[in-house]
């Protein structure tokens, strides 16, 4: 596979960011992706991931599902929280289709299940190195609450409130998308497992318990209903 790529394929200067916690695998991935050109920055928890790609967001992120002290898709929320917009390739042992479809829903782009092919994993990576726009790497934004997804808390200046795995997760769609309501379906699709049954009271009591918490850690942040539609974080 090495020097298989042409120009088009991946642009000079192009970051990846790896978060392996299995070491032998983590140094597969970072000579697989450097051997092509790419410059690599990896990580082994998911706590790392957040401190070191939401200050320098890479072009594309690798990124495993299981790992030691947090999930690999809370751990996608939280950067998208963030404003890290970054393509994110999911590994995972798990290929259940509601699996796949979590991923998704957490602010995936695409999955691979282990055991995994490394031509496989090139061909994936430049898929997504190609949608991406030229330019600058994503830049993350200056966030106002921080999402942790090892604690599953949120948290504002020195005072945090731990969240439930469901409440992480609302919140975290709230949180990646500030300004845009969300409707009710895409809230329960990114919170819930597939096909799951929430009613409406459900998800309102959820959200009540979000503002909560916001208000408890003094954040700026509120979330507005829209009626009919769903809910926006401002």
């Amino acid at each position: 596979m090495t020097g298989s790529w042409d120009p088009a394929d991946v642009r000079p200067g192009t970051t990846a960011g790896i978060c392996e916690d299995d070491d032998e695998l983590r140094g597969v991935l970072r000579r697989a992706l450097e051997a092509e050109g790419l410059t690599v920055r990896a990580t082994a928890s998911g706590t790392e991931a957040v401190r070191s790609f939401s200050q320098r967001p890479p072009d594309l992120l690798v990124l495993d599902i299981g790992l030691p002290d947090a999930d690999g898709r809370d751990v996608c929320q939280a950067l998208r929280a963030r404003g890290v917009s970054s393509p994110v390739l999911f590994l995972t042992a798990r290929d259940a289709v509601t699996d796949r479809i979590s991923g998704f829903s957490a602010g995936g782009d695409d999955y691979l299940t282990k055991p995994f092919a490394v031509g496989e994993l090139l061909a994936r990576v430049k898929a997504l190195i190609r949608r991406t726009p030229a330019g600058d790497p994503p830049a993350g934004a200056a966030p106002r609450v921080r999402l942790d997804p090892a604690a599953h808390a949120v948290a504002f200046g020195s005072e945090s409130q731990a969240l439930t795995p469901t409440e992480f997760r609302l919140l975290a769609a709230l949180a990646g998308r500030p300004g845009t309501v969300l409707r009710r379906t895409e809230l329960i699709a990114a919170a819930w497992p597939d096909g799951a049954l929430v009613h409406d009271n459900t998800l309102d009591a959820y959200i009540a318990r979000i503002r909560r918490k916001l208000r408890l850690v003094g954040a700026p942040e509120a979330v507005e209903t829209h009626r009919g539609v769903g809910y926006v974080l401002r």
